[in-house]
């Protein structure tokens, strides 16, 4: 999601007539696009920040950024005057999160701005053209949250279309609810209008985004759900796979699973959060499910007649888990069987419920939790691919490796396939490859 926010914002800069640099100390507009879901991620930002300090008035040092292609001199003209400092700008959560205290902590930082503004880009930039030193865009409740007027796609056979832009779910630990607002979905005319002009275009694959992507609520008269959406998409001529993320458990029901098994179209992998095997820790986070519900979900999906891939998040040491809690994720591992598991450590955030939260967990128990849980996680995804082997998978070609005749690309099921091919293959076909061998995030094959 963030990535695709990052190619909203290149659009609408490229349609203002800025092109992209390689060196920040040839860029006019400099951009940080920031997350700050977790902790360390906030911290970089301010740690990036300040290799953008201002030393004797000269340009910051080497990175990417972009430049206007009317420019003389690489400088802005600045109430009358020509200045070499750049524009440099912080954009996404954390910009929405801390709003014009970024201004405090980095006073060389001229633009704040959140991603429900940024089709007024255009206008905060010329605000500090022409002379401006500060200017924000801080909306979250706003509908004009979807695709920019022009979106730069970064790869040219796969593109992300944001369908859904905030959540409602309150987790006790998530500054999401803070950072994108409520939730607010795009109609699905929108929607599937821009997958027809995708296809038109040449894109083969579509990704549906979402903070909670099946929350999804059709706005318009047609009251599409999320699922006939997905069935919708998929049905466009010349798209081949659509796929989707991130789901929540509340609202994933059988007629996604249905949706899956009748439509070869429709990816069959589904990352479906759990973030806790206890239902203690379960409801201290407020994930509105437990344990065995959540693990009904799951029981669902493996009796579909399509295999389903699934992977999910978890997190270890939330105030109050006790080693009885931490035993219980554990055993969820063996039980759901996941396929991939991004799992990380609990990270306070601001204005949210678990801050008050007692019992905290010491940082070096929480480590010691996670890296049992990494190899426990490891072990599982080692074994599921080695049953695979022998099988055949269409496989995207995404990729070329440096070694002579080795290639790269996904499975339909989201499986990333190192493959042998004697062929010249060409990037975005679509080719049989038959699994050879595996390891636990990959698996090794032969072209057909």
């Amino acid at each position: 999601m963030n990535e695709h926010d990052s190619e909203k914002v290149a659009g609408v800069l490229l349609t203002r007539g800025y092109r992209q640099v390689e060196r920040i100390d040839a860029a006019d507009v400099i951009l940080y696009n920031t997350c700050s879901i977790r902790e360390k991620a906030a911290q970089k930002v301010y740690s990036r920040l300040g290799e953008l300090r201002p030393v004797d008035g000269t340009r910051p040092g080497s990175a990417s950024g972009l430049e206007p292609q009317e420019r003389t001199g690489g400088r802005f003209k600045d109430r009358g005057q020509w200045r070499d400092r750049p524009i440099i700008g912080v954009l996404g959560c954390l910009a929405q999160q801390e709003g014009e205290q970024i201004f405090e902590r980095a006073p060389w930082v001229s633009l704040v701005c959140g991603s429900a503004s940024y089709r007024k880009l255009p206008q905060l930039i010329e605000e500090l053209e022409t002379g401006n030193r500060r200017v924000t865009g801080l909306e979250t409740e706003t509908d004009e949250t979807f695709e920019t007027e022009i979106t730069r796609r970064d790869n040219p056979w796969r593109a992300y279309l944001t369908i859904i832009e905030g959540c409602d779910k309150a987790c006790s630990y998530c500054v999401v609810p803070f950072t994108r607002g409520p939730e607010r979905s795009r109609s699905s005319e929108s929607v599937l209008r821009e997958v027809r002009q995708l296809a038109d275009a040449g894109y083969t694959e579509v990704q549906l985004l979402g903070q909670t992507v099946n929350s999804y609520a059709d706005p318009s008269a047609r009251r599409m759900r999320f699922s006939d959406l997905l069935v919708a998409a998929a049905e466009v001529p010349g798209i081949r796979r659509v796929r989707f993320t991130t789901s929540h458990p509340r609202e994933f029901g059988k007629d996604i699973v249905e949706a899956i098994e009748a439509v070869p179209g429709i990816c069959e992998h589904v990352h479906l959060p759990v973030q806790s095997g206890s239902t203690a820790v379960l409801r201290a986070m407020a994930r509105t499910y437990t344990r065995d519900e959540y693990l009904a979900k799951i029981e669902m999906m493996r009796a579909a007649k399509r295999e389903i891939s699934i992977t999910t998040d978890i997190i270890v040491g939330f105030p109050g888990e006790t080693e009885k809690d931490f035993e219980e994720t554990l055993s969820l591992l063996g039980v759901a069987q996941y396929d991939g598991a991004f799992s990380f450590k609990y990270s306070p955030r601001p204005n949210t419920p678990s801050l008050r939260m007692e019992d905290a967990i010491p940082e070096e128990e929480k480590s010691r939790r996670l890296a049992i849980l990494i190899e426990r996680q490891r072990e599982i995804q080692r074994a599921r691919n080695e049953r695979l082997v022998g099988k055949a998978y269409e496989v995207l070609v995404e990729g070329k490796s440096r070694r002579e005749s080795q290639w790269s690309g996904h499975t339909s099921s989201n499986r990333v396939m190192n493959f042998t091919s004697q062929r010249e293959e060409s990037l975005g076909d679509y080719v049989q490859v038959k699994v050879t061998g595996a390891t636990p995030n990959s698996l090794v094959g032969e072209r057909s």
